[in-house]
C-alpha cells in the first residue's frame, strides 16, 4: 500500500482469561484455522504450567506474560547493501512486532521439542523461558549478541 497503512484488527479476548495476548499466542498457533484445538492445546498446557505456578504464588496468565517477555528481542540485525558489501545493520524492533517476534520463537521451539503432545511441549518451553533458559531464549540471546557485534554498522540505519 502506497498511501495508507492498513488498518489494525481488532483483535478479541479469550474466553478463559479475557486477555488479547492470550488469542494472538493462539492465533500464532493454530493451523488451517482450527482454532478451537490451538485454544485447547494453550488452556492444557497453561494447565501444567499452573502447577508450577503455584509453587511461586503467582497467577498463571502473569507466569505465561513474564516467560514471554523474558523472550522478546528488543534488537535485530538487517542487510544493508552499501557499495558492493553487505553489512548485518541493528536496528530497533517496534513494540508489536517485538511480542509477535516472542510468540513465534516460543511456538517454534516448543514444536521442534521432544515430547508427547504439543501440550506438553509449550508448557515446558513455558517454564524453560520463565527461568531464562530454553531455545526460546537462547534465540534472543543470539539475537541480541548480533546485534552488539555489528554495532559498528549502526550509522547505516534504514
Amino acid at each position: 500500500m502506497r498511501k495508507s497503512k492498513p488498518k489494525k484488527r481488532i483483535i478479541l479476548p479469550d474466553p478463559k482469561f479475557s486477555d488479547t495476548t492470550v488469542t494472538q499466542f493462539v492465533n500464532n498457533m493454530m493451523y488451517d484455522g482450527k482454532k478451537s484445538i490451538a485454544f485447547k492445546i494453550f488452556y492444557d498446557a497453561m494447565e501444567r504450567v499452573a502447577e508450577k505456578a503455584e509453587k511461586d504464588g503467582k497467577p498463571v496468565l502473569e507466569y505465561f506474560k513474564k516467560a514471554l517477555e523474558n523472550i522478546t528481542p528488543s534488537v535485530e540485525v538487517k542487510s544493508r547493501r552499501v557499495g558492493g558489501a553487505t553489512f548485518q545493520v541493528p536496528t530497533e524492533i517496534r513494540p508489536a512486532r517485538k511480542v509477535s517476534i516472542g510468540m513465534k520463537h516460543l511456538i517454534l521451539y516448543a514444536r521442534k521439542r521432544s515430547g508427547k503432545s504439543m501440550a506438553e511441549k509449550l508448557s515446558a518451553e513455558i517454564v524453560a523461558a520463565y527461568n531464562l533458559e530454553g531455545a526460546a531464549f537462547k534465540k534472543k540471546e543470539d539475537m541480541h549478541k548480533m546485534a552488539e557485534a555489528n554495532r559498528a554498522f549502526a550509522h547505516f540505519r534504514f
